[in-house]
């Protein structure tokens, strides 16, 4: 897969068949996740693949439960608003993402394979975001669907640890990234435009460039 298609098309695919990703595809992710920039060469960092059915059974009302309080914390006034106007555009986009999200955490014992990555207090975590990212890609090259999350691992700390046997408390869940064949379609995640959300030498001013459509495919 050319690497600007990879770029461009990884979002977030929730929506997984049950079917099993072979074990040499997961070596591939995993291969691939642990080639990511780490400062110092420390690797501070300690993966979990997770795709035992009794497992998922107990990890699963976790999630649920931290889902749950997502919606009725942080997101609580967002959709309200959304749902008092559904057609606005901001609407439709917060609904849609509630949705997804939503169908992961009622669905959570049918995605065939989550990884836990663990990473040593809290320097390590300008490495463990990079090796996550670079597993979503490796995934995505093998047509297969991911999504991270740090959700659990900030709501349930001590049972993550005690289900999948974290020996030391040091080592904190970073995030969980959900892997399995999509059920929808690749497409170029909608976005604001990088001219406004970006400026240069300071919080407020021009960038010098407009990006008004994905410059990806390219045209001509």
């Amino acid at each position: 897969m050319e690497l600007r298609e990879a770029l461009y098309t990884t979002r977030a695919m929730r929506r997984v068949r049950p079917d099993p990703i072979p074990d040499e595809v997961q070596a591939r992710i995993l291969d691939a996740a642990i080639r990511a920039p780490s400062g110092g060469n420390a690797q501070p960092w300690r993966f979990v693949l997770v795709d035992s059915p009794e497992l998922k059974a107990e990890l699963a009302p976790l999630y649920r439960a931290s889902i749950g309080a997502l919606w009725e914390g942080p997101y609580r006034e967002r959709l309200l608003r959304a749902k008092a106007d559904p057609d606005a555009a901001a609407s439709r986009s917060m609904l849609k993402v509630q949705r997804s999200a939503q169908w992961l955490a009622d669905h959570y014992e049918q995605v065939p394979l989550f990884l836990f990555c663990f990473v040593r207090g809290d320097a390590g975590a300008g490495s463990i975001y990079p090796a996550a990212w670079s597993a979503q890609l490796a995934a995505r090259a093998e047509g297969v669907g991911s999504s991270l999350t740090s959700v659990l691992g900030a709501s349930h700390p001590d049972d993550v640890r005690r289900l999948l046997g974290v020996p030391e408390e040091s080592w904190k869940n970073a995030c969980m990234v959900s892997f399995g064949y999509p059920t929808g379609r690749w497409a170029v995640a909608e976005r604001r435009p990088v001219d406004e959300v970006a400026a240069r030498n300071g919080w407020v001013g021009p960038l010098g460039f407009s990006v008004p459509e994905p410059l990806w495919p390219i045209q001509g």
